[in-house]
């Protein structure tokens, strides 16, 4: 499954692999990338997503 966030203006997805979260950022042709500087908590769950990511990338907000 492959959830879809607007992050501040920036295309994100995420996808559960193997008991991991994995974040990729969205680019308007379809190609994602993998952000591996980014751990999303194996345990947090599916509805705290969008929270996650707000604080993490809390510096793009203008």
């Amino acid at each position: 499954m492959i959830i879809k966030f607007n992050v501040f203006g920036k295309p994100m997805s995420v996808i559960r692999k193997n008991e991991e979260w994995q974040l990729f950022n969205e680019s308007d042709t379809g190609i994602r990338s993998r952000v591996y500087d980014v751990i999303i908590p194996s345990d947090l769950a599916l509805t705290e997503l969008s929270t996650y990511l707000d604080d993490i990338f809390h510096e793009y907000s203008s």
